[in-house]
Parts: C-alpha cells; sequence; structure tokens
C-alpha cells in the first residue's frame, strides 16, 4: 500500500483513475456525504469531557481528518473538504442524542443508502471502488467531491488538467459495449 501522506494531486489522480463515468462521480455527490454524515451520528454517540471540554468521537475523527486534508498540500481543496465535513458533522451530532433507534436508524440507515448509492455508480463505470486496493480512498473520497465541485465552479483548473493527463478526461461509458 502506498503512504497516506502523499499529496493531494497523486491521492486524486490515483483515486479519479477509477471514477471516469460522470455518472458514477454524479453517485458520489450523494453516496460519499451520505456515508460521512452517517459515521457523524455513530461516531457523535461517544462521548466525553476532556479539560473541561465536551467533545464525541464525530469531532475528534473530524479533526484528525482536517490535519490529513490540510497538510497535502492543496490548502484551499483541504479547507473546503474540512468545511463540507465539519456541516456533515454538525447536521449528525444532534441525531446521536435521540432514542436508539433513531440514532441507528439514521447511522446504519444513511450508511448502507450512501454505500448502494456508490455501488450503483461503480456498475456504470465498471470498476471496483478505489479503496479496495487502497484504503486512503476512505479519506479521499470526501476530498474527490468536493474537488468535483470546485472544479465545476472553476477552481483548480491546473489540478484537474493534471489530473485528466493522468487518467483521461470523464465520459459517459457505454454499458451495451463495456470493454469500451
Amino acid at each position: 500500500m502506498a503512504s497516506p501522506f502523499r499529496p493531494a494531486i497523486d491521492l486524486m489522480a490515483q483515486y479519479a483513475a477509477y471514477h471516469r463515468d460522470r455518472r458514477n462521480i454524479a453517485t458520489h455527490f450523494i453516496g460519499i456525504p451520505l456515508i460521512v454524515f452517517s459515521i457523524g451520528v455513530l461516531l457523535a454517540r461517544a462521548s466525553f469531557e476532556m479539560g473541561g471540554l465536551a467533545l464525541n468521537g464525530a469531532w475528534v475523527l473530524w479533526a484528525l481528518s482536517a490535519l490529513w486534508y490540510l497538510t497535502r498540500g492543496e490548502f484551499t481543496l483541504g479547507l473546503a473538504t474540512v468545511a463540507v465535513n465539519g456541516l456533515l458533522m454538525a447536521l449528525a451530532t444532534p441525531l446521536a442524542a435521540g432514542s436508539l433507534a433513531s440514532w441507528l436508524l439514521w447511522g446504519i440507515g444513511s450508511f448502507v443508502v450512501g454505500w448502494v448509492i456508490q455501488f450503483v455508480g461503480h456498475y456504470y463505470e465498471g470498476r471496483k471502488p478505489a479503496f479496495v486496493d487502497d484504503l486512503v480512498g476512505l479519506l479521499v473520497g470526501p476530498m474527490f467531491v468536493v474537488g468535483e465541485w470546485l472544479f465545476a465552479l472553476g477552481w483548480g483548473r491546473s489540478m484537474l488538467g493534471e489530473i485528466e493527463r493522468r487518467v483521461g478526461p470523464t465520459h459517459i461509458r457505454d454499458l451495451a459495449h463495456p470493454a469500451t
């Protein structure tokens, strides 16, 4: 397994190699946020106090991942990913305070729905998810979705150009002729 501490461009290009079909990318705009949200719901129930500060597992994971995203060499991309993940944690945290059934329904339900959507996308792609070959793909996924959103807004044209140079442009795979 390659180092998880590679630069953002290398991580994004490796992840993009598994995500060239535009339908697959579109499913990731829904599936990945649902999965991140679900993890936040599930981890937020594990609360504790440290130095007079009330914390929970969701915010600890967010803080640790924030350090990782902000040190991959693309500060704007890292900061935007941290902000989006932070919003998802803020939305998830109150749901951990509900009943056991409600907490599990939100947490596990969002997780399962998110993964079903992901696997539908990978059906269109004709490839397995990136994390199967490199677990760091689980961290790169949210950064990839935020990056795609930023690319659509006009940010990061040189990064997008380098990704496409390495792995090719996006396309719609012909499901009638899957070898292409």
